[in-house]
């Protein structure tokens, strides 16, 4: 069975390969997903740009979206030639392009079609095909969820990512991750009910400590754009919930994504394609917001030398300097970056 105690959600422009690489820095378990792509984009649009990811990024999944069985399957087959280790179906966007595309969240009011694309999908690969869904479409009701669930059980999906909110197809993206209520505790009872299941809780988790109990009463937990905000939230996952001695510090991290930033310039790479991931890298420390300034105004590698110049610099003049941390971690004691002795 794979390992999903704690992901990172698809986000539109958002999670593309650079920001998983960056979040893979951080910690080396944590499943990463793909923006949501459309079936039809990975058909007919330019699969390199599209699927190309990183093999540090592992375990990573491809995300799709689309309504039609075929289309969906061979999508998913080029995922899995592609090397993913999963794929998931959208069933929890309610955004108005996926409204006119006639996938995402929308598709949940049409089950017999959603039972037929991922009996396709599944059919059509040998990795996991999984499914991101909300409790329910203009409403919500735990035994109309509980049917879903249990018929699309019956295709062969066996990990579901449940948003625990019910979507609102009259409102904004970023309303119906704020009005329709959470309702966590309905994605507690599915796991109850169906134990055979895996169940991945997703919606209004922020910090890892608010993750962990969930853990007890499901499978995983999935978070958003808490990790976007400030990729360090997750600075603790790898020790606290998958038991390895691993976490870097920031600074750690900001020079590994320096390398990285230079080798894919070489390739063509814009280096703002990088660097608009980096800027919430020491969000809430000392020295953030001129970091965030200076690779704001110079968008280049140049800017980045900058910054992580006088950031080392203001170190130095604290008389702090690199040392081991516990369990073999180097870290960084700063009180200028507020470093400690585990990294930030």
């Amino acid at each position: 069975m794979s390992d999903h105690r704690l992901s990172v959600a698809p986000m539109v422009d958002r999670t593309d390969r650079h920001f998983r690489y960056l979040v893979r820095q951080i910690s080396r378990k944590v499943r990463l997903y793909t923006e949501m792509t459309v079936d039809q984009a990975v058909l007919r649009g330019r699969a390199e740009r599209l699927l190309a990811f990183h093999p540090e990024e592992h375990p990573v999944a491809l995300q799709l979206a689309g309504s039609d069985p075929k289309s969906l399957a061979e999508a998913a087959r080029i995922g899995q030639a592609w090397g993913y280790d999963e794929v998931n179906l959208n069933l929890g966007c309610p955004s108005e392009k996926a409204q006119e595309g006639g996938f995402g969240a929308c598709l949940l009011l049409d089950p017999l079609r959603v039972r037929e694309i991922l009996k396709a999908m599944v059919e059509a690969v040998d990795i996991p095909v999984t499914v991101k869904l909300r409790l329910g479409v203009e409403g919500e009701s735990y035994p109309l969820l509980a049917r879903w669930v249990e018929a699309y059980g019956e295709t062969g999906v066996r990990v579901f990512l449940v948003h625990a909110r019910s979507a609102l197809l009259n409102l904004s993206t970023r309303k119906n991750r704020e009005v329709p209520p959470l309702r966590h505790d309905w994605v507690h009872r599915l796991k109850a009910d169906f134990p055979h299941l895996t169940f991945v809780l997703n919606g209004g988790v922020r910090t890892l400590e608010e993750a962990l109990p969930h853990l007890e009463k499901v499978d995983g937990v999935m978070m958003g754009r808490a990790v976007y905000e400030d990729p360090f939230v997750l600075a603790e996952a790898d020790r606290r919930v998958f038991g390895l001695a691993h976490r870097p510090s920031r600074l750690e991290v900001a020079q590994r994504m320096r390398r990285y930033l230079e080798a894919e310039v070489q390739k063509g790479t814009p280096p703002w394609a990088v660097l608009r991931h980096m800027l919430n890298l020491f969000r809430g420390q000392p020295g953030g917001r001129l970091w965030r300034r200076l690779l704001s105004e110079g968008r280049s590698l140049d800017a980045l030398d900058q910054a992580l110049r006088l950031l080392q610099e203001k170190i130095g003049q604290e008389g702090e300097e690199e040392h081991p941390g516990p369990k073999g971690d180097t870290a960084v004691k700063g009180a200028a970056l507020g470093f400690s002795r585990q990294g930030v």
